[in-house]
């Protein structure tokens, strides 16, 4: 299965962030999935509330349109309205006979920000087929919670998406790496992780603690390899997961079959 990662920086206008979706898979029209990072509905840094929109709205059935039209899975970061008057950190996951979504579970509440403040988290692990492949999905700080990836592959993953908006600061380039790699180690999967590019690489000042990127979107083998990477600029980078090599990974290093706890 190939896979394209659309690594960008997010507007803060849903409608372009939109056009460069469509662009995208038209660019990627090879790919059976095309993996957006998370907030490419509109960028961290401004009100959430005013952008979000129901699963049913214009945005995410655009976003559906463009996925059928290409016959491929599209993921893309939105915002949906919550009932306790916050938004939830949404992934839109169609195209290719799926119609799902996934709700971050863990909120980015490090680093000085507090997500859960306009954020509510969600509750379900999200898995889906894609071409007789099951895969799994996760959200940027999701990554560093090694149990989510081993219930994912519990539950049949070969693959997981993890799109990603992930925080600026001293080491976080490197941690982002090394996590995405462990994840993959641990769950002998492979880790599909597309992030925001680094926002000042296209001229845009960050939004104070907001996180809005760094970029290095990677791909990752069930055995921690990188297959591919970008830097901190706009790119597309494509991969081609093979699931013969999560089945090899098990039988080399049987981690989830070794587990004590």
């Amino acid at each position: 299965m190939r896979i394209a990662m659309s690594q960008f920086a997010a507007d803060t206008d849903p409608k372009r962030n939109l056009d460069h979706i469509q662009a995208t898979v038209r660019e990627a029209a090879d790919a059976s999935i095309v993996v957006f990072p998370e907030a490419t509905m509109a960028r961290f840094g401004i009100p959430l509330g005013p952008v979000a929109e129901p699963l049913n709205g214009p945005w995410a059935t655009a976003v559906r349109q463009i996925a059928d039209d290409a016959n491929v899975l599209v993921v893309a970061g939105m915002f949906t309205p919550s009932p306790d008057g916050r938004v939830t950190n949404t992934l839109l996951i169609a195209g290719r006979g799926v119609d799902t979504y996934y709700d971050k579970i863990h909120l980015f509440d490090a680093f000085g920000f507090a997500e859960s403040a306009t954020v509510a988290p969600g509750e379900r692990i999200v898995l889906s087929e894609v071409d007789d492949l099951t895969v799994g999905f996760a959200t940027c700080y999701d990554i560093r919670f090694p149990g989510l990836f081993q219930k994912l592959a519990d539950e049949g993953a070969m693959v997981t998406i993890v799109p990603a908006s992930w925080g600026a600061g001293p080491g976080k380039r490197e941690q982002w790496e090394l996590l995405v790699r462990a994840r993959a180690l641990d769950s002998t999967t492979w880790i599909v992780a597309c992030g925001q590019a680094d926002p000042t690489t296209i001229g845009q000042t960050p939004s104070g603690k907001a996180p809005t990127g760094v970029g290095y979107s990677l791909a990752v083998s069930p055995l921690g390899e990188i297959r591919g990477q970008l830097g901190p600029e706009p790119g597309l980078l494509f991969v081609d997961i093979d699931p013969a090599e999560v089945t090899e990974a098990r039988k080399i290093v049987p981690v989830l079959a070794n587990r004590k706890f």
